[in-house]
């Protein structure tokens, strides 16, 4: 596949604004771990808080993405998006002009958040339901690549906050949310056909089939590493490493930028290859670069297996992406929303691991080593699985699994 083939098929300016959308959004749901290591000292909260506050957001957008997933299918994609944007903003707003005094009041900001992490229930399917089966893998590569948002909030919210302070940045994040919303609003497209009303018995019947099962776990693990790295970046590389608040970001923007960028180039690795195989290959780099990370106290070396690791998981995100569509066609907007729960999940638990592991143990090792050995267990699920995906489904897919 080429650009004039996305050029010349489905709707390129609701692809670019839903990745714009997306992006945004993005980079609002993992603030607070961008501010931790800012925020924590102003709260008085211990290891295990500062994991909680930065995790929570996370979570709270996975089961938000069930709730966005419901409502796109009866107002549509676009007001469902539209409506969320202006959740966030208002919140961002009231935490600018009143700021935030303790845990509680921090946690809460952070639900609120979890609605810009549920985006991704709308601006996937919206861009990828333009989009004919053979080029899903990139496609809701390119869209889902609005994960570089969590890049800038490394690169900019420290620095905000070294001149005006961290509450500043949740004022200076309305600039780009709004520009955003403009964009978004003038130029994306509601997908054309029609779709069945989603209710919770619909997921209920898609969570009956095995396969859903399997395909929420891969997620759990791939994106779930992906953005639980993404928000314990910041406060991992000043404790253990003892940088600035601008350092410490630097890092995390240098260790997440590549699993950004790794999703659509994981989707059309997955095009190219299969989606399985490319799993199998991204599952295991990235099992082994973290228990590097988690071996080795030095920073150089931690960063370079984290900056792998990341990689690795982001690639993740774009292959289970490119099975999807081929295996759940019709029920491509309900998984959407249940695997994207699923990789909340994965990212809530991740963020808790670093707590836990830092509160109980006095250091980071055996948080980190057990979510490799997550990835290994999705290593041997997919070898489960694969013999049966090819002869049944895979068999008379539309692309290469």
């Amino acid at each position: 596949m080429n650009w004039r083939d996305l050029r010349n098929n489905g709707h390129w300016p609701t692809l670019v604004t839903s990745f714009l959308y997306f992006d945004v959004s993005f980079m609002v749901w993992t603030l607070l771990g961008a501010l931790g290591a800012l925020i924590a000292p102003t709260l008085q909260l211990n290891a295990d808080q500062k994991f909680l506050m930065v995790s929570l957001p996370i979570l709270a957008g996975a089961f938000l993405r069930i709730a966005l997933s419901l409502l796109v299918d009866r107002i549509g994609t676009k007001t469902t998006g539209l409506i969320a944007q202006l959740v966030v903003m208002t919140s961002l707003a009231v935490a600018w002009k009143f700021g935030i005094a303790n845990l509680t009041q921090a946690l809460w900001l952070g639900v609120a958040l979890g609605l810009a992490g549920a985006s991704f229930a709308v601006a996937l399917p919206q861009s990828g339901r333009w989009y004919p089966p053979h080029m899903q893998g990139v496609v809701l590569g390119l869209a889902g690549a609005g994960n570089i948002g969590v890049v800038i909030d490394h690169l900019a919210a420290p620095r905000i906050a070294a001149l005006w302070g961290w509450q500043t940045v949740f004022g200076a994040a309305l600039v780009p949310l709004a520009l955003a919303f403009v964009l978004y609003a003038l130029f994306s497209k509601e997908p054309p056909g029609e779709f069945k009303r989603k209710t919770l018995s619909d997921y209920g019947r898609v969570l009956g089939e095995k396969d859903a099962h399997w395909f929420c776990f891969f997620y759990t693990i791939s994106f779930g590493g992906f953005v639980g790295l993404a928000t314990a970046f910041a406060i991992y590389f000043s404790d253990q490493f003892h940088l600035k608040p601008v350092q410490a970001g630097e890092m995390a923007a240098f260790c997440t930028l590549v699993g950004a960028l790794g999703r659509p180039y994981g989707g059309a690795l997955a095009d190219k290859l299969g989606g399985i195989r490319s799993l199998s290959v991204f599952y295991s780099v990235a099992a082994v670069a973290m228990v590097v990370a988690a071996l080795f106290v030095n920073l150089w070396i931690c960063g370079g297996a984290f900056f792998v690791a990341s990689g690795a998981f982001g690639m993740c995100n774009g292959s289970v992406f490119q099975l999807l569509p081929q295996r759940f066609a019709k029920d491509i907007s309900l998984m959407t929303g249940l695997v994207g729960c699923g990789g909340g999940i994965g990212g809530f638990l991740l963020g808790r691991l670093f707590g836990l592991s830092k509160q109980y143990t006095g250091n980071y090792t055996s948080g980190i080593i057990f979510f490799a050995g997550l990835a290994l267990v999705a290593l041997a699920g997919l070898f489960l699985v694969k013999k049966r995906w090819r002869t049944t489904w895979g068999a008379t897919a539309q692309a290469r699994i």
